[in-house]
């Protein structure tokens, strides 16, 4: 579905990514597991066209993408869940969810995906008249998920959606990726500093540091490898 072929990108003088080529067939989950600093997040933006790519390729579906303009790429049937959310905090959590079905397919299909929405988190269907800048950081997570699915994905992609959550709502946050993931079909590539976590739920993983792919696997097999154990399993960094 989605190929990333020999991408390098950073920002003004700074190169965040060097040569990453990586890929996610239909159906995945896919995990980018790594230090803070490390460049996952610098990925997804290339990915969303946030940042230009400085050379490389990437590919939606067979289309090369790389000069799509980024309020375009909802259009190939991408949606992310930025880091630290980046809600609307003085809208309510409803209005925050159009704003996910702005494209026409989206709109068409509203109330369905709305209903959709809110039987996966019935937190929001209860406080959906809400500000969503009032709700805890485990519910904003959950307003930013769904905000992302009202576009009707073919690929979700969430940068490190455990950041700054209690470790129960991070397993029922999880819970809810698996679910569209196996129940739902839908294809995620999730970037994140819980391992544990991401590995569980990825079929396959890869390790970034300093910007490069150093490893990669199923993710039983990346949960079994001593050095990932040792950086970020066993009281490391997670």
């Amino acid at each position: 579905m989605l190929t990333v072929d020999k991408l390098n990108a950073g920002y003004g003088s700074f190169q965040a990514l060097f040569d990453v080529s990586l890929s996610v067939g239909a159906g995945e989950a896919i995990a980018v597991i790594g230090p803070n600093g490390a460049g996952k997040t610098t990925l997804l933006r290339a990915i969303s066209r946030l940042i230009d790519a400085r050379s490389g390729e990437l590919t939606m579906e067979g289309r090369r993408y790389n000069d799509l303009p980024a309020h375009q790429v909802v259009s190939l049937g991408i949606a992310q869940v930025p880091e630290g959310r980046r809600l609307f905090p003085r809208l309510s959590v409803e209005d925050n969810l159009k704003m996910g079905a702005f494209t026409p397919a989206a709109r068409a299909g509203y109330r369905d995906r709305l209903d959709f929405v809110y039987s996966l988190f019935p937190k929001m269907k209860q406080r959906r008249t809400q500000l969503a800048g009032t709700m805890s950081g485990g519910e904003q997570q959950m307003c930013a998920i769904g905000r992302a699915l009202m576009s009707r994905p073919k690929l979700l992609l969430l940068d490190e959606p455990s950041l700054g959550l209690a470790p129960l709502i991070v397993k029922q946050i999880f819970e809810v990726i698996r679910e569209l993931n196996r129940s739902e079909g839908l294809t995620v590539f999730l970037v994140e500093q819980n391992a544990f976590h991401a590995l569980k739920l990825a079929h396959r993983g890869y390790v970034m540091v300093n910007g490069n792919i150093t490893m990669s696997g199923t993710g039983a097999e990346l949960l079994k490898r001593e050095e990932v154990r040792a950086a970020y399993l066993e009281g490391g960094r997670h």
